[in-house]
């Protein structure tokens, strides 16, 4: 075993508190670099600042403020496309928000949403084949997040907590791109029509919503009642699994506070 002296310590402690890195500490003083995260541990520690100790305060636990738009984005990514794990080599629950590659703008959107909602805890981005995972660890996610439960979600009830629906209410086309970003798009159909005696090809843009939760769909479709557009239920299969918004006037609505994955 390694015995170092006070003196290199001291001096390995004033370099890490002036900001260098435990890796050019532990060659600069030919120390394990084990060693150098073992002494700024204990000296973090000593002075009250180790991971840990710091409680980000909770809008439900504590009072903190929410920001309520991004917070109602971020319900609808979290509703289509995130979920909540525990892992026992943690501590802490994480929502992880799964945001495919060929639309980074919707990756850069959920990040500085969650950031927003949560701006005290450190967010981070895990890359997976075609796609990105926006990852946030915070023990009140279940306070903000009260749908987490077992299961999949289509297998259980998913209803809005009242200060939720509030939310909801003042910020619905947030809550609506949230829902698209995550389980809808935009696309362009087509038909053909006799004009003259000549067929013409027409093109017209639609929303799809798919989800196999009714209860997420229902949200869905009551938040568009609010806002005014109009929608249909198409079914796959036997299964309503779609929600369509065709009607030229929505669509122009849907473009303008929502508009194409980016």
């Amino acid at each position: 075993m390694n015995f170092h002296s006070t003196e290199v310590r001291q001096r390995a402690l004033t370099l890490l508190r002036g900001g260098s890195k435990n890796a050019d500490v532990a060659r600069v003083l030919n120390v394990p670099l084990g060693t150098i995260s073992y002494w700024k541990h204990m000296d973090r520690a000593k002075r009250g600042e180790c991971p840990g100790k710091h409680d980000p305060k909770c809008p439900r636990c504590d009072g903190r403020p929410l920001a309520p738009a991004a917070y109602s984005y971020l319900l609808g990514q979290y509703l289509g496309d995130g979920h909540i794990s525990h892992y026992s080599r943690h501590r802490v629950p994480s929502l992880m928000i799964t945001c495919a590659d060929a639309w980074p703008g919707i990756a850069d959107e959920t990040e500085a949403a969650v950031r927003a909602v949560l701006p005290d805890n450190g967010v981070h981005r895990l890359q997976r084949t075609g796609c990105q995972n926006v990852k946030v660890y915070s023990k009140h996610l279940p306070c903000l997040f009260p749908q987490h439960g077992p299961g999949k979600k289509h297998d259980r009830l998913i209803a809005l907590e009242p200060w939720q629906q509030e939310i909801v209410d003042a910020h619905p086309w947030e809550f609506i791109r949230g829902l698209i970003h995550s389980d809808g798009c935009r696309i362009t159909n087509w038909t053909t029509r006799l004009v003259a005696g000549e067929r013409k090809r027409y093109e017209y843009p639609r929303y799809f919503f798919t989800n196999k939760s009714d209860d997420i769909r229902k949200l869905f479709t009551n938040t568009l009642d609010l806002v005014g557009v109009e929608w249909t239920s198409l079914a796959r299969g036997s299964d309503p699994f779609n929600i369509s918004i065709a009607r030229k006037a929505s669509v122009a609505l849907m473009d303008t506070h929502v508009g194409p994955k980016h």
